[in-house]
């Protein structure tokens, strides 16, 4: 049976973007559709989830985020989830990141040997994200790191990520949560090494057996 992922955008911004909504993903499947992240501007469509997963639980947004989680009948929330698919098996990992002085997370999501990952935010590129599929990552910083007051961690500028990303193997690189350095970067022509932007509403398909 053919079985796919599908993996649509709802924002590709960082918190406050001048341009986008807040960086949000749509999961379906067979049925099944889980919302990761997100906020105002950047909600799933009307109809059923199985769950909201954030990747900061203690996000300027978790108050929209959990106004519009709760009117679905979710909670807002990090950590694993499971769905049956037809004899298979999607599942969904929270995974820590470096990002900043309070546990975050970022998700791998595998099924049927294919893996995608959803990981938005991070000073540190994640060693779990190695081989990915499909990986949609930081993008806030152009060429130099974000540093958090008191050094606590940050953002990975895009330069980095797509570094990093050849390096560990990921196959499809998108970047979604894009920032004001970027942005500059983007309105002067520049390009990222590897990967591509982000498109809000675009669905990524991964097929899966």
């Amino acid at each position: 049976m053919n079985r796919r992922l599908r993996l649509t955008l709802l924002g590709v911004g960082a918190m406050n973007s001048p341009r986008f909504a807040p960086a949000g993903l749509l999961l379906s499947c067979a049925g099944h559709r889980v919302a990761f992240d997100g906020g105002p501007g950047a909600e799933p469509p009307p109809g059923r989830l199985d769950g909201w997963l954030v990747t900061d639980e203690h996000a300027e947004l978790r108050s929209a985020l959990r106004r519009s989680a709760t009117a679905r009948g979710v909670r807002p929330r990090a950590g694993d989830l499971e769905l049956d698919v037809a004899e298979a098996a999607v599942c969904v990992r929270c995974r820590p990141v470096a990002h900043t002085s309070h546990p975050a997370y970022g998700y791998r999501i595998e099924a049927g040997g294919v893996v995608a990952v959803w990981a938005p935010e991070f000073w540190e590129f994640p060693g779990w994200a190695a081989g990915a599929d499909l990986m949609f990552a930081e993008a806030a910083a152009w060429d130099r790191p974000i540093r958090f007051r008191g050094g606590v961690g940050g953002h990975l500028p895009v330069l980095a990520v797509a570094d990093q990303a050849e390096r560990q193997g990921v196959r499809r690189l998108v970047y979604a949560h894009i920032g004001r350095p970027t942005l500059r970067a983007i309105d002067a022509g520049a390009r990222p090494p590897a990967g591509e932007w982000g498109v809000e509403g675009r669905t990524y398909t991964l097929p899966f057996t």
